[in-house]
């Protein structure tokens, strides 16, 4: 796969997807999407085939990311409500909202991590885009699901 189009085309959505855990922000996650695939652009020419081009675009993808947050962490946020958990009914947009909120609070490889596991990479690649091994990897996607799940049993999300 050479062309740029069908490239885009397949590996955008889990882009934004991956984009969207780290911001918690629609619009800064399509801005880190176009970030990315600007850089595919520029540099698909020089990919050398030593790894998957989705764990390269991964990898491209997380570096914009954690560098958005960096860039996030220096300027105030705004506070969440206190009553955030109260407004929550059944509905799956809000539970998936509440997800990335709280992939959002993980730490930076948390987040690559488990974004890259909920995209459905191999951990083999992700562990490859993280620079841990492969059981090093297992053993986080187990923490790291076992976190949100109590973030979710304690707003009353998860039962």
């Amino acid at each position: 796969m050479t062309d740029f189009e069908d490239i885009y085309n397949r590996y955008a959505p889990q882009i934004f997807r991956v984009c969207l855990g780290y911001t918690n922000d629609a619009d800064q996650a399509k801005d880190l999407v176009q970030d990315t695939f600007v850089s595919v652009w520029k540099n698909l020419s020089g990919f050398r085939n030593q790894s998957h081009i989705s764990t390269w675009i991964f990898r491209i993808a997380t570096n914009n990311c954690l560098r958005a947050v960096k860039v996030a962490k220096r300027m105030p946020a705004a506070e969440l409500p206190s009553n955030l958990a109260d407004t929550f009914d059944e509905s799956p947009e809000e539970k998936l909202s509440f997800l990335y909120k709280c992939i959002a609070e993980l730490e930076e490889t948390e987040r690559v991590i488990i974004s890259l596991e909920l995209e459905g990479l191999p951990q083999a690649e992700i562990a490859e885009v993280v620079g841990l091994s492969n059981g090093n990897v297992r053993v986080k996607i187990y923490r790291i699901k076992e976190k949100l799940a109590q973030k979710f049993k304690a707003n009353g999300q998860f039962k």
